[in-house]
């Protein structure tokens, strides 16, 4: 799916970032989020991102899966040129090769769980009727909650409503997964479910890309970034809890 002798020039990075720079417009003036950051994933990395509310780490990961467009600088996923792609084209590529997992679920509360899952492979098209079916229910069943199909997101627990919007976000079996805090509303026990898949899907060969407070989310990542005033500051993981 991906050419990783991309136009981005780097042989190992699936995830390629060249002095991105992001500034939202205020009231005051313009705000500089993210200051010329330059970062490569390698693919099937599990990468941990951490640093001080209003560091840019949302930002971050809403650049890396076209979410959000750079002020300037260039970002490369495999061969796709992100920050130079139109719109429409975006969010098919998204669809296909991006799963999103937010903190506040953000899944449609009038649809089951099950249609949840079902709505990323119907608008990529991807499997037959049947497939997507089969699919989102051995999805559902991986990450435990198969018998909340047919209900209502409104009826789950926090914990529940995370696993959906997780099986959600893989559906279309993108190389990559990124999330901003997803244990972020959840109980210990809920959190260390959460954390469970994020490591299953790290076995399987995902890129991962977590925005997280949580320093046990942290320590199992393979590598973390940490972020200060716009700027990435690189290191292997703290395995005795350190940031």
């Amino acid at each position: 799916m991906y050419n990783e002798q991309a136009s981005s020039g780097s042989s190992q990075a699936l995830i390629d970032l060249r002095n991105v720079v992001k500034t939202y417009e205020t009231g005051a003036g313009g705000l500089q989020v993210l200051g010329g950051v330059t970062l490569q994933v390698r693919q099937g990395e599990f990468v941990g991102v951490v640093g001080p509310s209003g560091s840019g780490k949302s930002t971050l990961v809403s650049i890396i899966s076209g979410i959000d467009r750079p002020t300037s600088g260039e970002v490369f996923v495999g061969a796709q040129a992100v920050h130079d792609t139109s719109e429409d084209d975006l969010a098919q590529w998204r669809g296909r090769n991006v799963g999103v997992v937010f903190q506040f679920y953000q899944l449609l509360p009038t649809l089951t769980v099950v249609e949840n899952v079902l709505l990323p492979m119907d608008f990529c098209n991807v499997y037959s009727r049947r497939e997507r079916a089969e699919r989102a229910m051995s999805l559902l069943d991986q990450v435990g909650i198969v018998e909340q199909a047919t209900r209502l997101p409104g009826e789950l627990s926090g914990g529940q409503q995370q696993r959906a919007a997780i099986a959600r976000a893989i559906a279309n079996d993108p190389p990559i997964v990124v999330a901003d805090e997803p244990t972020g509303n959840l109980d210990t026990r809920a959190a260390n479910q959460v954390l469970a898949l994020f490591e299953e899907l790290a076995d399987l060969g995902k890129t991962l890309i977590v925005v997280t407070h949580d320093r046990t989310l942290s320590q199992r990542a393979g590598r973390v970034l940490h972020l200060l005033d716009g700027q990435i500051h690189d290191g292997p993981c703290d395995r005795d809890g350190g940031q």
